[in-house]
């Protein structure tokens, strides 16, 4: 077997910071710690951290007055603010700084009177909370057929966002749509979709036809890692999404396959390696890197955490 190792892949820049926040607010504070929602998808991630003291809520209610509250890394409405403040928490916000610039977009589009479009998917977390900024004004829209129902007035002012980890194909056929239908809509001054979830995707689909099999290294509840799968579908590829290597079914290959591994942003690296080493180990073959492009961004902490750092 030929495997084939995709770099970039795995954690991006918002994933480190948002799980370094955990881990510092863990070394300055000790258990427990809450967290809104999962920090990141992943199980993994989730249950190294939920081992070390932290505790994954859904409702705010369930946070005990006073305690310590991380943000998750996929952002919160300005309601889930409100009801920490209500409670005396003490707030940690481990918001990826390009979900922030989403939600900053759809801030000045609200006060200059627009109706905003978001491209995203409507159940995700970042969707509920980048929606929650502007609830009154804003339009969820998930495919074409979405775009085609919307019954907005031609002369109302209309922009357009989308989430952070969306496919590229699928955001683009979009706004192809929502441009024909609303020739006058605004875009954002720059993309939405993160860089980490474009070069990934793009690696999968420069990578993809050399292979036959494609195997995504992610959780089911990872929006960005479900694309990589589809991704390597629309090139005409098995693919499948798997949390780690005891979810490989070895009727998927045959010994000869060339396979590409890859990652989704919020994979640990050493699932990828653990599951390269089983392909080896039951085929036999080599490994070989390849790299589109070098990564090399990286956030600083939030300021609520390096005070922490500075008290203690």
């Amino acid at each position: 077997m030929k495997i084939l190792l995709a770099n970039p892949r795995g954690f991006c820049a918002g994933v480190n910071m948002a799980i370094e926040c955990v881990e510092e607010v863990l070394k300055a504070r000790g258990a427990p710690v809450y967290v809104y929602h999962e920090i990141v998808h992943n199980r993994h991630v989730v249950q190294g951290l939920q081992k070390k003291g932290v505790t994954f809520v859904d409702h705010i209610a369930d946070v005990p007055p006073g305690s310590m509250l991380v943000y998750s890394a996929h952002g919160i409405s300005p309601e889930i603010r409100r009801q920490a403040k209500a409670r005396n928490l003490v707030e940690i916000d481990a918001t990826c700084p390009l979900v922030t610039k989403v939600h900053m977009e759809v801030l000045r589009y609200a006060k200059r009177g627009y109706t905003i479009i978001f491209i995203g998917h409507r159940a995700h977390d970042e969707a509920v909370g980048t929606v929650g900024e502007a609830p009154d004004r804003i339009r969820v829209v998930e495919s074409e057929q979405d775009v085609e129902q919307l019954d907005i007035p031609q002369d109302e002012k209309i922009a357009y966002v989308t989430q952070t980890t969306l496919s590229l194909y699928d955001a683009e056929r979009i706004m192809k749509v929502l441009k024909k239908k609303f020739p006058n809509i605004i875009n954002p001054p720059k993309e939405d979709i993160c860089y980490a979830t474009t070069n990934r995707q793009n690696a999968v689909m420069e990578i993809s036809p050399e292979v036959d099999v494609v195997l995504v290294v992610g959780s089911q509840n990872s929006s960005n890692s479900r694309r990589l799968v589809e991704t390597a579908q629309t090139a005409g590829r098995r693919a499948y999404l798997i949390d780690d290597a005891s979810e490989v079914d070895f009727t998927w290959f045959n010994p000869n396959d060339t396979v590409l591994v890859t990652a989704g942003a919020s994979a640990p690296d050493h699932l990828v390696h653990e599951l390269i080493e089983q392909l080896i180990g039951r085929f036999g073959g080599d490994v070989e890197t390849r790299t589109l492009i070098q990564e090399d961004i990286a956030f600083q902490l939030p300021k609520s955490v390096r005070r922490l750092a500075v008290v203690n």
